[in-house]
């Protein structure tokens, strides 16, 4: 059976009546295992962003081949994962100072990394905590979105001491993410960005010493070495998606969740299939194909009619329930109201955060962090 019609036959489809995220564990945990495997022969540790999947039970996969420490992006799924035994947790966000008592309460517990990128922030966090966290500079590698740029060591100079020196904070290192790397395509331009940040990272570790952490899913599923970095923070790969695809991180059959969807009308005239699956089960990430612009691609029809591999169908464009879905004469003849489509979200992370719940293809339920 191939990765297609594993999904298409999944008994779980006669089990569901709605929109409906669906998870292969069997990828899942090759995915993860393929990423820690990379980890060890690279020599650093890997400390996976848990963001993606949000689940104690996905969480506990990783304990399974060695994981020990872990990435969060909010204070709350801090909580969420040190309830669940983690005691090593980084939050990669920069701090927020209102989340201060949250934070003084999980440091009591947890081997709890703050990220910071001014000595303001972390002057505010030092006066006002009464157990100690352990320090991580936020440092921009290139993607411009946060954090110190690598090169200024005008600012640098004057930074690092006085972050090594303010109580209740142990000096880790330096934190940076590639976001760059979302832009790349293929091989060669992920390991372009992988080399470029990577050598702007070495200066940091000789010339102030600690950790360098680093992370971002496409250099991490296709780099084997990191440099000078202690360790890496990759998070996408545990599910994959097809921004992940068409960057040249992994290919369709790595991913490991399809977005299930009823067929809820067919128009002939303008070669569309409606689903019940819109933007409140997708978001509105997109990406552009031959000049296309789509929201998710489909594997194919499921349902009491049976199985059947459908190429060419993607969803073109969503509101809040809807998803419109174009489809060629020769497919459209295949599909009617009754049916389901299966489809490939773009961004996994997201549409993973939005649905709030996985169901494997056993019929298995997976919980995922409440919402506050």
């Amino acid at each position: 059976m191939d990765w297609q019609e594993k999904w298409l036959q999944a008994a779980v489809i006669s089990q569901i009546s709605r929109p409906t995220l669906l998870l292969d564990e069997a990828t899942v945990r090759r995915n993860l295992l393929r990423m820690k495997t990379r980890a060890d022969q690279a020599g650093v540790h890997l400390r996976p962003h848990f963001k993606t999947h949000q689940s104690h039970e996905v969480g506990r996969w990783f304990r399974e081949v060695g994981v020990e420490r872990i990435t969060v992006s909010s204070v709350a799924m801090a909580e969420y994962f040190a309830a669940d035994g983690w005691k090593d947790i980084v939050i990669a966000f920069p701090l927020n100072v209102f989340e201060i008592p949250a934070i003084n309460r999980l440091a009591e517990h947890v081997r709890l990394g703050i990220l910071v990128q001014d000595l303001v922030v972390a002057t505010t966090l030092s006066q006002a905590l009464s157990h100690p966290v352990n320090l991580w500079l936020k440092i921009d590698p290139g993607s411009g979105r946060v954090g110190v740029e690598a090169h200024r060591f005008d600012l640098l100079d004057e930074l690092v001491p006085a972050l090594q020196n303010l109580p209740h904070l142990n000096w880790q290192g330096f934190l940076a993410h590639a976001g760059h790397a979302y832009r790349a395509r293929g091989r060669e331009q992920i390991m372009q960005v992988h080399g470029d940040y990577l050598e702007k990272l070495f200066p940091l570790n000789a010339r102030y010493g600690g950790l360098i952490s680093v992370g971002d899913t496409p250099t991490c599923s296709v780099a084997g070495d990191f440099g000078p970095a202690d360790e890496i923070r990759p998070g996408n790969f545990v599910y994959y998606d097809l921004m992940q695809v068409q960057i040249g991180a992994c290919g369709r059959e790595d991913i490991g969740v399809v977005m299930a969807c009823p067929v809820v009308g067919v128009n002939a005239d303008r070669q569309e299939v409606v689903v019940h699956g819109g933007a409140v089960h997708f978001a509105k990430d997109n990406l552009n194909e031959g000049g296309i612009t789509h929201f998710g691609k489909a594997i194919g029809r499921a349902g009491s009619r049976g199985a059947r591999t459908l190429d060419g169908l993607l969803l073109k464009s969503l509101s809040q329930e809807h998803g419109m879905v174009s489809a060629p004469s020769d497919v459209l003849s295949q599909i009617q109201p009754g049916d389901w489509l299966l489809f490939h979200p773009v961004h996994s992370c997201l549409t993973a955060d939005i649905m709030g719940r996985v169901l494997t293809l056993e019929g298995k339920a997976i919980e995922m962090m409440p919402r506050p």
